[in-house]
């Protein structure tokens, strides 16, 4: 449920974004792999463990330490010309990609920022799999920025150029399988200062962050290129870490709902410290169900499993307390036994004679943990009895966090229920150390005054579209249309009218693809094509949509599409000879039969001028 400024304030709401964005480049950032496109061809595969280091400061971040616990092996997927040795790690870097410094430098002029006398390349640890050399190369290219949010200037403090991570593919307990392709690939992060005041601006900050990038036209389009993080705290909190928030729309709902998951957990903590709540130690509890009629029980011990059990002092009642639409203390508890490896936890909050426990079991439970009036327990189970040793201790370490409060995590955007889960602790500072491999870059500050003065501005263009096309309401339309650099392409390559053109981009695609088309998978070039014929009076507007429908189904020849079809432009004496062999008793029946049949072929202006040059 939204609530007004005022709610925000009082409950101390702070948030701040992390907007992430793949540069549109032609090669990696530190190789010269392709960086766009589909990978080539699969030519092996690696297989990597790995384990937390200590940082430049020496120690190690809790974050990465976490990870590592974990114990998975990773696979990588290599292809042959989108992937190389340096993604491997088991080659230098090569110099840096400058048309990526360009772009990320130009972007930092259009947010107003400053910049260093040198760009230091950093390494970040990474050792979720993401990246076979367990780190990320990132350095600082812009600082002390701002952008205008509705008229509010919100500070964009830091915006850093690195390497995009690797894409998964597959993922289970044991192991996941990496993609690395987009490993490398120029990436832009955009961090906004923790001063956005509620979830609605937030939303409308990073729908503002995304349209000035896309005005650069050198950054990638599509799903997965560009992504929102926000970070995201309340008075008595902590600062979680949202990711993966691609769908733009759910922004402001996701966050109503983390905060409301904080405001539990800060009235459980309160609850839990009446009780002087408090959680014992794990305890195998196996041998009790050496024989047992529970399913999830029985299906994943076998021979070498283990069940452990813990104790929940003063939890009673409090484990399947709802803190978020269809999640529960319980679920969060939950989620940190499954990065362990589990599927989950079973807890005496629960219905456990729907799980098949006995009464017989329930009691020996009890007693084994010491399990007193007032108190919960947990139970978790596995066929491999070190990973349910690692899932109660997960377990374990959730429950007392909940005593604490609410924990400083790094958290899933899942968008299909609005809410957060559990991935691992937020990271600090430790994880940063120095790229010794990768030399510093001097700015070359006349340059960047340069890019001050012809900076990307949005008013700008939003002026110049609307002087362009002549329409106020498709100008705001295209404006913010993922589809805009497709019509500044167009517009400036061919003679045909903006207006046109942008009408057919935002409204015709738009009809086709509500009709199982996709639309989206039709290239500028081919695009290009369709319009220059039709300023050349090859086709007519009803041709070009009825290409169009077709390119994704037929491929990309436009010319073969238009030969096939019969959808040339019939006009001059062809048109002359068939308003006389179609004509009817008056203007009305002529025009209904030849738009019954060659609606596409027919341009309607030229046939109302001969129609009325025919029956004068």
């Amino acid at each position: 449920m939204a609530h007004n400024e005022e709610y925000y304030k009082a409950i101390g709401f702070k948030c701040g974004l992390e907007v992430h964005q793949r540069l549109a480049t032609e090669r990696k950032l530190f190789c010269s792999c392709r960086a766009a496109g589909e990978p080539g061809m699969e030519i092996g595969t690696v297989e990597r463990m790995q384990r937390a280091v200590a940082g430049e400061l020496g120690n190690v971040d809790v974050s990465t330490s976490f990870e590592s616990q974990k114990k998975r092996k990773f696979i990588y997927m290599n292809f042959s010309d989108t992937s190389c040795l340096v993604d491997m790690d088991e080659e230098p870097p090569h110099p840096i990609n400058d048309d990526a410094v360009d772009t990320a430098l130009m972007i930092s002029a259009s947010l107003n920022a400053n910049v260093p006398d040198e760009i230091e390349p950093m390494r970040k640890e990474v050792v979720d799999g993401s990246d076979p050399s367990a780190f990320q190369r990132t350095m600082l290219v812009g600082y002390d920025g701002h952008i205008s949010v509705d008229g509010r200037e919100v500070g964009i403090p830091t915006i850093f150029l690195e390497e995009e991570s690797s894409g998964i593919e597959k993922n289970d307990d044991e192991s996941a399988t990496y993609n690395v392709s987009r490993l490398g690939i120029p990436l832009v992060e955009i961090d906004t200062g923790p001063d956005l005041r509620n979830p609605e601006e937030a939303k409308k900050a990073a729908m503002a962050i995304g349209l000035l990038l896309r005005l650069t036209f050198r950054v990638q389009r599509g799903i997965g290129t560009i992504r929102q993080d926000v970070n995201v705290s309340i008075a008595g909190g902590s600062r979680v870490e949202v990711k993966g928030l691609q769908e733009i729309d759910v922004v402001d709902t996701i966050i109503e709902n983390e905060v409301e998951r904080q405001l539990r957990l800060i009235e459980i903590k309160k609850e839990l410290a009446g009780r002087n709540a408090k959680v014992s130690l794990p305890v195998d509890i196996t041998e009790i169900f050496a024989i047992t009629g529970v399913k999830i029980i029985r299906d994943n011990v076998g021979k070498n499993g283990a069940v452990y059990g813990l104790n929940l002092v003063g939890f009673e009642g409090i484990i399947g307390r709802e803190i978020n639409p269809n999640r529960r203390l319980g679920s969060e508890i939950s989620d940190y036994a499954r990065a362990a490896g589990v599927k989950g936890i079973i807890h005496s909050d629960e219905n456990l004679e729907a799980y098949g426990f006995t009464s017989h079991e329930i009691e020996q439970v009890k007693q084994r943990l010491n399990v007193k009036s007032g108190d919960a327990f947990a139970i978790v189970a596995s066929g491999n009895a070190e990973t349910s040793r690692r899932a109660a201790a997960f377990a374990k370490l959730r429950a007392e966090l909940s005593v604490q409060g609410v924990p400083s995590e790094t958290r899933a955007a899942d968008s299909k229920n609005m809410v957060t889960r559990f991935m691992r602790p937020i990271p600090g500072g430790s994880r940063m150390y120095p790229e010794t491999d990768a030399k510093p870059i001097q700015v070359d500050k006349g340059a960047y005054e340069a890019m001050l003065k012809n900076k990307v501005e949005i008013k700008k263009m939003r002026d110049a579209l609307e002087m362009e096309i002549g329409n106020k309401q498709i100008a705001e339309q295209m404006l913010w249309s993922p589809r805009l650099s497709s019509y500044s392409f167009i517009v400036s390559k061919t003679k045909a009218k903006p207006l046109l053109v942008a009408s057919i981009l935002l409204e015709k695609m738009t009809e086709i693809k509500r009709q199982g088309i996709a639309a989206d998978s039709i290239t500028d070039d081919v695009l290009l094509e369709i319009f220059r014929l039709y300023a050349e009076g090859t086709i007519t507007k009803a041709g070009i949509e009825e290409i169009m429908k077709r390119v994704p189904r037929s491929g990309a020849e436009v010319q073969r599409i238009i030969k096939e079809n019969s959808l040339s432009r019939i006009t001059g004496n062809g048109l002359r000879e068939l308003i006389k062999k179609f004509r009817g008793p008056d203007k009305a029946s002529t025009i209904k039969q030849l738009m019954s049949k060659y609606r596409a072929n027919i341009d309607g202006e030229e046939m109302n001028k001969m129609l009325k040059e025919e029956l004068a």
